[in-house]
């Protein structure tokens, strides 16, 4: 079954965003990473099968506004919770990929109370002295897609894909805001490791085996410091387990949070 996911645009503290929105149930809302989410993809399609999913392009990215207040990650953080309030949405499982992922931490940290389970997978934003990490930003174009997957033929068929002038222009427009929020210090903030213990909630540490740019070994640094996380590492897979190998992370999230309640009147 594919369900259909209706775009939209929202405005929230001044800036104007594009949503995606499909499926019923309890919220689930999906925080993209560095590339965008400029499509539906197949697990986010799936998920709407048990969820409301809502898929926004942050400010900066896509379709969305570039506001001039974004400076860093907390800003964003503090423009979901108000997206988050201002949908009135409640019973909230967030979701983060990556730089998603960090927020969805960043978010947690200060306000679970709409919030109810969360999942990252590969997220940024701490640093553990020893681990070597990955460095997109000094990475040629082609390099940055090939070191996310393990899967080279996912990399060939996306690079054969000649992006239109305004996929160019995205691509440039995501990228600068991913130096906005990440430069300096490199994809992490140096505080956040001292607040993660305020995360109360479930959550689910998602991470590929051979992540390229963030070794799975930090799974085991965010778990020690957060009271009810439990990690699920995807064997023979890059940095983006939903992607290139959508069916594990599928099940290793439905393992996670257990059967699906019917969404509350």
């Amino acid at each position: 079954m594919t369900v259909p996911f209706a775009l939209s645009t929202v405005e929230v503290a001044g800036c104007r965003i594009a949503l995606k929105r499909g499926g019923q149930g309890r919220p689930l809302l999906y925080l993209h990473g560095a590339n965008g989410a400029a499509v539906i993809a197949p697990f986010m399609a799936q998920l709407a099968e048990s969820f409301e999913v809502l898929v926004p392009e942050h400010p900066g990215f896509g379709a969305s506004e570039e506001p001039g207040w974004l400076d860093n990650i907390h800003d964003l953080a503090y423009f979901y919770l108000d997206f988050i309030e201002q949908l009135d949405l409640r019973n909230l499982t967030l979701v983060g990929t990556s730089l998603g992922g960090w927020l969805a931490l960043e978010i947690a940290v200060r306000n679970a109370s709409r919030l109810c389970a969360l999942t990252v997978v590969g997220p940024s934003g701490i640093y553990v002295p020893g681990l070597p990490r990955g460095d997109f930003f000094l990475w040629t174009p082609e390099e940055r897609v090939r070191n996310l997957f393990v899967d080279q033929s996912i990399v060939d068929r996306l690079l054969a894909q000649r992006p239109s002038e305004q996929e160019a222009e995205i691509e440039l427009k995501n990228q600068f805001t991913v130096a906005r929020l990440a430069w300096e210090p490199r994809l992490f903030d140096p505080h956040l490791h001292k607040w993660l213990h305020r995360i109360k909630l479930p959550v689910q540490i998602v991470w590929g085996e051979a992540d390229r740019i963030l070794p799975a070994a930090y799974a085991a640094a965010f778990k020690s410091l957060i009271p009810q996380a439990r990690i699920d590492v995807i064997p023979h897979c890059g940095h983006l387990p939903p992607i290139e190998k959508p069916a594990e992370f599928l099940r290793a999230f439905r393992d996670f949070h257990g059967p699906i309640p019917p969404a509350e009147k």
